[in-house]
């Protein structure tokens, strides 16, 4: 499990520092930024998943692809669903298509039915993670937020699409 800690610790201080920026520096509007959110982010989380397969870079660059798809589908959905439902909605399907990315590319150890149930463990879990710690922006207070409960709240995001992803039977020790 200590793959999936890693993961979930080093996305959560990524998304952390993207609060902290958005809240604070980056214009919200200008959908370039939106998109170099998503590579960053997505590099972190697909680099933290290929490393127990020792294949960050594809990991990396496949969640690069997903996290850009999910980027550019919410500026579809967003005005039909509104800001939580794309974002929970967008948030269980990028956990989906990770998932197919680990089982059947970076990791190539499960069948297509083993991966499918992880991939819907992840974005169940996370889903439910996501919509749990949905608050932290909450009231809009950048200056007053704490951010290590936001660093604590990612963590509690992500930690599950990581476990369901990585968790091996007999780890090595």
């Amino acid at each position: 499990m200590k793959y999936a800690v890693l993961g979930a610790v080093a996305t959560a201080a990524v998304s952390t520092i993207g609060d902290y920026l958005w809240a604070n520096v980056i214009p919200h509007r200008v959908v370039v930024y939106w998109f170099a959110h998503a590579i960053v982010l997505f590099a972190t989380i697909g680099g933290c998943l290929g490393l127990p397969s020792r294949k960050p870079i594809p990991g990396a660059a496949g969640c690069v692809v997903i996290g850009c798809s999910a980027t550019l589908s919410y500026w579809f959905l967003q005005p039909l669903l509104g800001y939580a439902g794309a974002m929970f909605f967008l948030f269980c399907g990028m956990w989906l298509a990770i998932g197919g990315l680990t089982g059947r590319i970076l990791e190539r150890r499960d069948s297509m039915q083993t991966v499918a149930i992880r991939s819907a463990i992840a974005a169940l879990g996370s889903g439910l993670g996501f919509y749990a710690i949905s608050g932290i922006w909450m009231p809009f207070d950048p200056h007053g937020w704490d951010y290590l409960r936001h660093l604590l709240s990612w963590f509690v995001a992500y930690f599950p699409a990581f476990a369901a992803l990585l968790y091996r039977k007999t780890q090595p020790l």
